[in-house]
């Protein structure tokens, strides 16, 4: 599956990459925390994230170089979910995210043996909510005013997969994502 790219470890000597990234205006307006992060913000964040169980932070690599971030949080082994995001560098070639997202469905149920994963997505980012149902994702639920942003309350959109409609849309994304790379 190398031709998408791939999900590895995080390097420490990368840490000021990914929070670069995640500072840029583009990124951190979809984001739940939108202030500019501090780099010893970012620094006790990781020492603590690193150590966890429940989460699992990857940096993306497309032909030999970083362009994104994808984690899974609040990993539940035992009901056997988690939820995912996922955030590129703002130089990043159009599909990345369509990519990571494929790789992470992957990771998720061949790897972690997760039964569900889900994300909560703002309800402006209208393209991500897209990308995910494009991946199979369902929305199953509309948390209304749920957080604010700026002096607005915004709705946050709570999507889903199961492991087996997962399955049932691999193939045709793989093909769809293989096809996109040759054109």
């Amino acid at each position: 599956m190398n031709q998408l790219g791939i999900l590895r470890s995080i390097a420490v000597d990368e840490l000021e990459l990914m929070r670069a990234w995640r500072n840029e205006p583009a990124v951190r307006a979809n984001m739940f925390t939108q202030h500019e992060i501090s780099y010893e913000e970012h620094l006790i964040w990781w020492e603590k994230t690193k150590v966890r169980t429940d989460q699992k932070y990857f940096m993306y690599e497309m032909a030999g170089a970083p362009v994104g971030i994808a984690a899974f949080t609040g990993i539940d082994i035992r009901s056997q979910n988690s939820a995912w995001a996922f955030y590129a560098s703002p130089s990043a070639p159009k599909g990345t995210g369509s990519k990571m997202e494929f790789l992470m469905l992957d990771h998720a149920f061949d790897d972690l043996k997760i039964h569900k994963l889900y994300c909560e997505v703002l309800a402006f980012n209208k393209s991500v909510i897209k990308l995910h149902q494009k991946f199979g994702f369902r929305i199953e639920g509309v948390f209304k005013q749920q957080y604010k942003v700026n002096d607005n309350f915004v709705d946050i959109y709570r999507l889903g997969i199961l492991a087996s409609e997962w399955q049932e849309h691999r193939q045709s994304m793989q093909e769809k994502l293989i096809t996109q790379k040759r054109a």
